[in-house]
């Protein structure tokens, strides 16, 4: 009994995804709300989806297959050791994107009403 209820739970689990502490307990989104669904998306090839679920898991993608090809580019080259750079820009665009994002859905759930993430 208390095995199947647990398979259960489980099952739930991963169809609905694991449920967000922070949403539960003051009914806002945390700025990494939607992150699992942009990421499920994302991986399906639904960009767009996955953009307005959460656009930092994009956005993210892009950074690594950009940076991915610049190394392969420089290691044809043997011009690896030359990438060593600061990321501070990406990681400041980074928090840029989750908090702006975490704002908009937040201000459209407390003024407008409407949830943005089911």
């Amino acid at each position: 009994m208390i095995v199947r209820t647990i398979i259960e739970l489980w099952n739930f689990m991963n169809r609905q995804g694991f449920p967000c502490l922070f949403r539960g307990l003051t009914g806002l989104y945390c700025p990494g709300c939607g992150g699992t669904r942009a990421f499920m998306y994302l991986i399906q090839g639904q960009i767009l989806k996955s953009l307005y679920y959460h656009p930092l898991i994009p956005y993210m993608a892009a950074v690594l297959v950009g940076e991915g090809a610049l190394w392969l580019m420089a290691r044809k080259k043997g011009r690896e050791k030359e990438l060593k750079r600061p990321y501070e820009l990406e990681v400041y665009v980074g928090i840029g994107i989750a908090l702006v994002n975490w704002a908009v859905k937040n201000l459209v759930l407390v003024a407008g009403g409407r949830h943005m993430i089911p």
